[in-house]
């Protein structure tokens, strides 16, 4: 092992001969571990737009023959970086290679790295942020925090520990599980006991039931809002059932042409994806203006936010015109309606954008009813049948 003053002194002397030919990097010394510091595009995912002074790891020892090596890297990427041919995946790959090397704080930036540019098959940009942001970020914040107050702790027993701040039997424990989860196989981490056995029973049953707006008090609550735009938002969501974000991606062509039934998709970037829906009741349509109205001016390109932060403004905007309910809840509504109407199940859900199974369970309750009323109505119906006099 290198003498660590010995090697400091070399290192001092290769950032001299860098800067004389302002190359525009530094090595530095990390522990056992050498890498480079300078100015470089932000990384992938990153929210910063301009090239920023980073750290780039190298998997290289601090010693003479790394830190020949590092000073040729210097070099390498110097002239990357005027050719524009700089890639950050090339130092952040996620397979492995230099993921034991990093601090704990560059391995989370990694991971976000791999999550954001490895999305699962049929995820779309806007979704897979906001999972990150939604998910992903706020345990791994809290990941870090815990590994800096317990350093006497390892990395297994700080993800433990992560869990265990969380509420069990809660939906927050089983996201936070996830997450973990998929760090831990990312930094190819054996975790003794599967953090599966902490999620708990969370389920629909175990949340609260809401108390969920009749049509009359929809239609009272579209009164509250004075801006066209922002009525032309309610009634969308109110109408068609969508989620706050998805009311910014839908393609409402055939509304707009005034179409008899005017269905509207959902585009491709939204959570769920695309998917087509039709208006529940649809007299609505017209009652809400909802062919002539125009959405409020959005920044949709998410690239420059997210479908979380979309979502945040619509439940925002309900909050300062003192709508009684939130905006899921029109969604909530919108929902039971299909369910009254006999709607079939596979189709709402369809429309709904997600499945058959999260469907029913979301809304088991009102299913239950629904099929017990028909399965009442139908034997009432035999019944009168049986009992009425026969037709001559």
């Amino acid at each position: 092992m290198a003498d660590p003053s010995t090697i400091d002194l070399h290192i001092s002397k290769t950032n001299q001969r860098l800067k004389a030919a302002r190359m525009g990097f530094r090595v530095e010394r990390r522990g056992q571990k050498l890498s480079l510091r300078g100015t470089l595009p932000p990384r992938p995912g990153s929210h910063r737009l301009r090239p920023h002074q980073q750290r780039l790891p190298l998997d290289l020892p601090a010693n003479s023959a790394g830190l020949k090596q590092a000073e040729q890297a210097a070099k390498v990427i110097a002239a990357q970086l005027i050719q524009h041919t700089f890639d950050w995946h090339h130092y952040l790959s996620g397979d492995g290679g230099r993921l034991h090397q990093m601090d704990l704080p560059e391995q989370i930036q990694a991971f976000k790295v791999h999550v954001l540019t490895h999305p699962q098959r049929g995820s779309n940009p806007g979704s897979v942020r906001s999972t990150w942001e939604m998910a992903y970020a706020p345990y791994c914040k809290v990941l870090l925090n815990l590994a800096s107050d317990r350093p006497n702790l390892s990395l297994p027993e700080i993800i433990y520990l992560t869990v265990q701040q969380t509420t069990p039997h809660s939906r927050s424990r089983q996201v936070c599980c996830t997450t973990m989860s998929a760090l831990a196989a990312f930094l190819q981490i054996t975790l003794p006991i599967d953090l599966k056995t902490y999620w708990g029973d969370y389920g629909a049953s175990k949340t609260q039931r809401r108390d969920l707006p009749d049509d009359d008090a929809i239609l009272a609550a579209y009164g509250l809002i004075p801006n066209p735009t922002w009525q032309m938002v309610y009634g969308l969501m109110a109408t068609y059932g969508l989620r706050n974000h998805e009311v910014f991606f839908c393609d409402l062509t055939a509304l707009k042409a005034g179409d008899r039934t005017p269905i509207i998709e959902v585009l491709e970037t939204t959570k769920t994806g695309s998917h087509q829906v039709w208006p529940f009741p649809p007299h609505w349509v017209d009652q809400f203006n909802l062919r002539q109205g125009n959405l409020p001016p959005f920044t949709t390109d998410l690239s420059q936010t997210t479908l979380q932060r979309i979502g945040q403004q619509v439940s925002t905007q309900f909050r300062r015109y003192g709508i009684p309910f939130s905006p899921y809840d029109l969604r909530h509504a919108w929902a039971i309606r299909t369910i009254h109407l006999g709607i079939p199940d596979t189709v709402a859900a369809k429309m709904m954008g997600h499945s058959v199974a999260i469907h029913t369970r979301t809304y088991h309750r009102w299913i239950t009813l629904r099929d017990q009323q028909q399965a009442v109505d139908a034997a009432l119906q035999r019944q009168q049948t049986q009992n009425s006099p026969s037709r001559l």
